[in-house]
């Protein structure tokens, strides 16, 4: 199936993932004007207030952009959307969203078929992001076009599924847009995710550590110094389960290798949940290939090149 249009023309197949608190218009302006998607959390706006503001700034920025550069366009955008329950934000942040036509939409914590109508009454394409295969058959059968497939090791919350397994389940029936998240940090991890069959990967903690992302500098380079083994699985900060750095949980008090479990029913995705994240990291397995916290055009340029020298050693065999 054809791609749809503003995902068909993308100079490297990567999305950025919409960061909890940290990401930024500056952030999502760099990512585009880099070719790849930049994409943020609408509820990073704080106060609501905040996001007119913001989706101007973006709107206008890649406009003028693409002005000055009609030959290599900028990527577009994504806004991220939780649907859950406890986000009280949702009506307003979805006006917002559709006064500036966003090209894309991320949803996320339950499908919900008005959301996906809403969005495409002005054009955009909707992505849902599932941790298996029975939630992404309820988000196409509620009207996603594409899915975002969340896959084990992935930064924050993340399912268990192998990408693998995932993947292969998921294009047994679906021919849409679908990204794969999960510990790719690296061009040839990009590379890996379009030869399982997704379209996309979808990155995130490598932008944790770029200077354009809204992090502190304690947790950009714990990032840098980090690799897989210091990475913990719990559900205990939000009622979902994710991935975070232990170092973050050890400097909250607490003994990352002995974590209780958190009842899922307390999930809350609302104003309060940022105070879980602040001092409490999300990051996915891949870190052990960032070396260093660079500007994110910096970051995307060694993508591409490995990218392409990954297509490279394959084709010569």
């Amino acid at each position: 199936m054809p791609l749809p249009g503003v995902l068909a023309a993308l100079p490297l197949p990567i999305i950025g993932a919409p960061l909890f608190i940290i990401s930024n218009p500056k952030l999502v302006i760099e990512q585009c004007k880099a070719g790849v998607v930049g994409s943020m959390p609408a509820l990073n706006a704080r106060p609501a207030a905040q996001l007119d503001d913001w989706l101007a700034e973006i709107t206008e920025t890649l406009a003028a952009y693409n002005k000055a550069n009609p030959d290599q366009p900028a990527a577009p955008f994504a806004i991220n959307q939780i649907m859950h329950k406890s986000n009280d934000r949702l009506e307003h942040d979805m006006q917002m969203c559709a006064k500036y036509k966003v090209p894309i939409v991320i949803t996320s914590l339950g499908a919900r078929a008005d959301v996906n109508d809403a969005v495409h009454a002005w054009g955009g394409v909707v992505l849902h992001d599932v941790i298996n295969n029975f939630f992404a058959r309820k988000a196409v059968e509620k009207g996603a076009d594409g899915l975002v497939a969340v896959a084990a090791g992935a930064g924050g919350h993340a399912g268990v599924k192998s990408p693998f397994a995932l993947i292969q389940e998921i294009r047994e029936w679906f021919a849409g847009p679908v990204a794969l998240s999960g510990a790719i940090a690296t061009g040839s991890a990009v590379l890996a995710a379009r030869a399982m069959g997704a379209d996309f990967a979808y990155l995130g903690s490598a932008f944790v550590a770029t200077e354009e992302a809204r992090a502190v500098e304690g947790y950009k380079q714990m990032i840098v110094d980090s690799s897989s083994d210091d990475i913990v699985y719990s559900n205990l900060f939000t009622g979902v389960h994710g991935n975070y750095l232990k170092g973050s949980v050890r400097a909250a008090g607490l003994d990352p290798d002995n974590l209780p479990e958190s009842d899922p029913s307390a999930m809350n995705f609302g104003g309060d949940s940022a105070k879980a994240w602040k001092d409490i990291w999300g990051c996915g397995q891949g870190i052990g290939a960032i070396k260093g916290v660079v500007p994110a055009r910096e970051l995307i340029a060694r993508l591409r090149r490995e990218y392409d020298e990954a297509l490279d050693r394959l084709n010569k065999g």
